[in-house]
């Protein structure tokens, strides 16, 4: 953080403001998403935007298809070994997974001194982009961000990410809430992603991992993530990810370790437990991969890890650039779009203008209330745009022929509406009952081929 950065937090630290903030979310009862932010800690981007995260190192998330059986940096042991090609794209997709945390969890502190507290988005707000590839080869095409606000009560954002050159495609839903404990915010984070290479006819889901906010006392938020995450894929691997903070593995920030398997059948295995049931042992990975998912991390084979021999560099964030999405201006954006609704807050959000904030704030979300009573007294819904829930307890609906049913099944996953990689039979999956619906986000592309108003 730079010095006038660091500066100013210790000034709004200090400030009533901030602490009359700190005080209004350690006594709220509910998400603390609602909660309004002192304007110095908002951001002036939309949580809609967030969706690009998951795809600003396009040639990482084009590479499971692109270079499906080849792996730079050499891997360890490659010299002896030959790997398989469904274990290169395997290990082509943990990369890229890795590549998005940076983007995802902590690029705004680079920017902007420090995390701040995205726009809420509005029900059916929008968000459109792609990546060109310029500066590459044909083989790569166009990649298309597309992101919808679904629902706002409680707030989910629906995204795809698609590459019809290299039939890659990428979908997802986010949602999150969050509580205040001690002197950090823990959220937890609701929805999965399901990327799906047709050409290779392979499919894996990605569970998002709960995340606490810390450095609040100092006014200078940064993100931390916990727990876990889990990647299965159609293949019979998997990967499971833990994360650390400062004082664990390594007592840097942003460190985790990954291990990798390999199951033989399609039964179920419990995520980092070994069953009856699976061939698969968790205390014999293939591979582990450690160091900070901010920074450089290492792989290892799993015989090596131990004594840290052999090891390659596995990624590196520092020096992977991050390639900007392609928006239009924002004359050309329809009022639905991100940064044309919200073109007016953002300004004053910069212009530092809390006034202004305050005001353009209001109209517009005075706007989205009246059109909420609008369409109440009407006793319509909003119609979603590109995005579908569909059920997944429902074996006669779309939903029974649904990736995530059957690989989630791998890693005793809950179908539930439940926080992102909660387990069958834990707590949170025990909260709800089992014969209620299972409603999840799935792109509808043919909804998207006959969209007439909004223009990449």
């Amino acid at each position: 953080m730079s010095s006038s950065s660091s500066s100013s937090s210790s000034s709004y630290a200090s400030s009533s403001t901030w602490t009359s903030f700190l005080k209004s979310i350690a006594s709220f009862n509910g998400d603390l998403s609602s909660l309004t932010a002192p304007p110095f800690i908002l951001s002036p981007t939309s949580l809609t935007e967030f969706s690009m995260y998951w795809a600003e190192h396009p040639d990482l998330f084009l590479a499971p298809s692109i270079q499906k059986n080849s792996f730079e940096p050499t891997l360890p042991s490659s010299e002896t070994t030959e790997y398989p090609p469904q274990l290169i794209r395997f290990l082509h997709v943990v990369r890229w997974f890795l590549s998005t945390l940076k983007s995802q969890y902590c690029s705004r502190n680079e920017s902007m001194g420090s995390e701040k507290k995205p726009l809420n988005p509005f029900l059916g707000e929008l968000f459109v982009g792609k990546w060109e590839h310029e500066d590459k080869d044909d083989q790569y095409g166009t990649t298309v961000c597309l992101s919808e606000q679904v629902s706002h009560h409680p707030p989910i954002t629906a995204y795809s990410i698609f590459n019809d050159k290299n039939n890659v495609l990428l979908e997802g839903y986010n949602g999150i809430s969050s509580t205040f404990s001690t002197a950090s915010l823990s959220v937890k984070q609701y929805g999965h992603a399901i990327l799906k290479l047709a050409n290779e006819g392979e499919d894996f889901i990605f569970t998002l991992p709960p995340l606490h906010i810390e450095g609040l006392l100092l006014a200078s938020p940064f993100v931390e993530l916990d727990s876990k995450s889990y990647i299965y894929s159609s293949t019979g691997y998997h990967c499971v990810i833990e994360y650390s903070g400062r004082g664990y593995f390594s007592g840097k920030k942003h460190s985790f370790k990954a291990k990798i398997y390999k199951t033989t059948n399609d039964e179920s295995i419990d995520s980092g437990k070994t069953t009856e049931n699976s061939s698969a042992s968790t205390e014999h990975p293939l591979f582990v991969i450690s160091g900070q998912w901010s920074g450089k991390s290492t792989i290892y084979t799993g015989a090596d890890e131990k004594k840290k021999k052999n090891g390659k560099i596995f990624y590196d964030a520092s020096e992977s650039k991050a390639e900007s999405l392609k928006v239009k201006p924002v004359e050309e954006q329809h009022p639905l779009e991100s940064r044309k609704a919200w073109a007016k807050v953002a300004e004053a959000i910069k212009l530092g203008d809390y006034k202004m904030i305050a005001q353009e704030k209001s109209i517009l979300e005075e706007a989205q209330r009246d059109l909420r009573k609008e369409e109440e007294a009407k006793g319509i819904n909003w119609e979603r745009r590109w995005f579908e829930a569909v059920d997944l307890n429902d074996a006669s609906s779309s939903g029974a022929d649904d990736p995530f049913v059957s690989l989630a099944k791998r890693g005793n996953l809950s179908l539930k509406n439940v926080p992102s990689g909660s387990i069958v039979g834990d707590k949170e999956d025990k909260k709800r009952p089992d014969d209620e619906k299972f409603l999840h986000w799935r792109f509808s592309r043919k909804a998207w081929n006959e969209e007439k108003e909004i223009k990449l």
